[in-house]
């Protein structure tokens, strides 16, 4: 999730909203996390993420989704989103696609971390943890390229981890 909201900072145009005025352009980022439920999905949101430290977001994260499974949460608290995160990855999932949830214009699908052979530099066989992201966005807003610089910005962000600690 922090990383998704740094990497939004160079990329507003997936921060934002379509309204039926126009884009509707946002500083922060509100995050909205789906929560599976056993009726349905819920998107608790987690104010200006992108200037929470890691461990506050897990502390809202766990107590949000907590509330919702409870079915505690009050509307402002999933309400206002600017953009999602889906994560199945605590369900073995290797890749799905995620479905944008208007008026957000993007939302990121986390899959599971597998680990899988991959190369060194000298070529030789080496196990990697990989985990696949996918992005869905509403083109009317911002296209294909955006997207792949996007997903190229939180893959930077993830492999170096502290960058986001700053």
């Amino acid at each position: 999730m922090k990383a998704c909201a740094v990497a939004l900072r160079k990329f507003p145009k997936l921060n934002s909203l379509w309204t039926s005025e126009g884009i509707e352009w946002h500083a922060t980022v509100d995050l909205a996390m789906a929560v599976a439920l056993e009726d349905g999905l819920i998107t608790p949101v987690i104010k200006d993420v992108a200037n929470k430290t890691l461990s506050g977001i897990s502390i809202a994260a766990k107590e949000l989704a907590s509330r919702a499974r409870e079915g505690k949460l009050e509307p402002h608290e999933f309400q206002g989103g600017t953009f999602t995160v889906s994560n199945m990855g605590m369900y073995g999932v290797e890749s799905f696609t995620a479905i944008v949830n208007p008026p957000s214009v993007a939302i990121v699908a986390v899959s599971s971390l597998i680990r899988r052979p991959g190369f060194d530099a000298e070529d030789n066989v080496v196990p990697q943890n990989t985990m696949k992201l996918t992005i869905g966005s509403d083109h009317r807003v911002v296209n294909g390229t955006e997207n792949a610089l996007y997903l190229a910005e939180v893959k930077r962000l993830l492999q170096r981890p502290t960058l986001l600690t700053v």
